[in-house]
């Protein structure tokens, strides 16, 4: 199996390292392995939902009081 790097995966999803490591960690690529202090990803791995949600909150609370008129 051919592995690529947090780094080479980043470019590929069009993602930062840090969010694929953050994947990497919380078990969400399927495969990836890590090596002492570095993670190995399977070159084939697909990329992974992003699990975060909004808040819900509803940002013009001023209009709800009629400020914003």
């Amino acid at each position: 199996m051919e592995y690529i790097s947090v780094k080479e995966a980043a470019e590929a999803w069009g993602l930062t390292a840090r969010m694929v490591l953050y994947h990497c960690t919380n078990g969400r690529i399927e495969g990836a392995r890590k090596i002492s202090n570095v993670w190995l990803i399977p070159k084939d791995a697909a990329r992974p939902e992003d699990g975060r949600k909004r808040n819900g909150r509803k940002f013009p609370a001023a209009k709800e009081k009629g400020v914003n008129d």
